[in-house]
């Protein structure tokens, strides 16, 4: 399979790793080989996908989950195209993990009530009580929140 995406996208590399990842600075597709043959497919094509649509980066925790289904919507096609197809079931199982990250991170640590991020910061504002409070730049982390009293922000 690797073999057909290096003809559909011949300016991508894929190279063996300890993960599946796009990594758009080097234009590099990461896979682990020794899952190629289960579910590995899919996250190759799926981080195939994220390439095709040159995905880069993401200025706010939605547009993440934006960029998350439009590259299986991609990896869709491009599985009809070599002759596969993708369990809808494990698509949605993933995109349930950010789903779940986003709910985590934009729920108020003082109410409960969940909110959307400031301005493309790491920053939310409740809706509810009016409460602010800041999140880890990084996808890859757990949900950290630290709350802003008094015009500083506390970890929670």
């Amino acid at each position: 399979m690797i073999n057909e995406l290096i003809k559909i996208m011949p300016d991508i590399q894929f190279h063996p790793g300890e993960r599946f990842a796009w990594s758009p600075e080097k234009r590099i597709i990461t896979y682990t080989p020794d899952q190629i043959e289960a579910d590995g497919r899919w996250a190759l094509l799926h981080e195939t996908g994220h390439a095709m649509l040159n995905h880069k980066s993401y200025k706010s925790d939605l547009e993440l989950l934006k960029m998350e289904m439009a590259a299986w919507e991609k990896a869709k096609e491009l599985a009809l195209t070599l002759g596969l197809s993708i369990s809808e079931e494990h698509i949605q199982q993933c995109l349930d993990s950010y789903r779940d990250w986003l709910h985590r991170r934009s729920t108020c640590p003082s109410c409960g009530t969940n909110s959307i991020q400031n301005d493309h910061s790491n920053t939310y504002s409740c809706f509810n009580c009016h409460a602010r409070w800041q999140v880890s730049p990084s996808r890859f982390c757990r949900a950290y929140r630290t709350r802003k009293e008094k015009e500083e922000f506390v970890l929670i």
